[in-house]
């Protein structure tokens, strides 16, 4: 299941977990859409993939069967801060963003 971290990798941006500006990569580094569009131009500083909106965890179990929602499977509060420096992700983004993620 998904963690639902709480912030924007690069500028630290909240990001709760009904956030709709959240996006993930498919190793859930999460940044704000803000980010992704004018600083990593869809490009994952940390393993090159893009970037997809990160779903809405609902915030009750809707089957009674279920344990599920946010009640029953809250979000990550820990804080996550990309490892590189902005001079190593601009240059790491300047080297692939032109190839589509499918192709990188």
């Amino acid at each position: 299941m998904l963690q639902l971290r709480p912030n924007c990798e690069l500028c630290d941006r909240d990001l709760p977990p009904q956030s709709g500006d959240a996006r993930i990569c498919s190793y859930e580094c999460t940044y704000c859409v803000e980010c992704v569009e004018t600083a990593l131009f869809n490009v994952c500083p940390t393993c090159g993939g893009g970037f997809v909106p990160r779903p809405i965890r609902p915030l009750k179990a809707w089957r009674p069967d279920r344990m599920l929602g946010l009640e029953n499977h809250p979000a990550s509060e820990k804080r996550i801060h990309s490892t590189y420096t902005r001079a190593e992700i601009d240059a790491h983004v300047a080297r692939i963003r032109d190839i589509s993620p499918e192709d990188r």
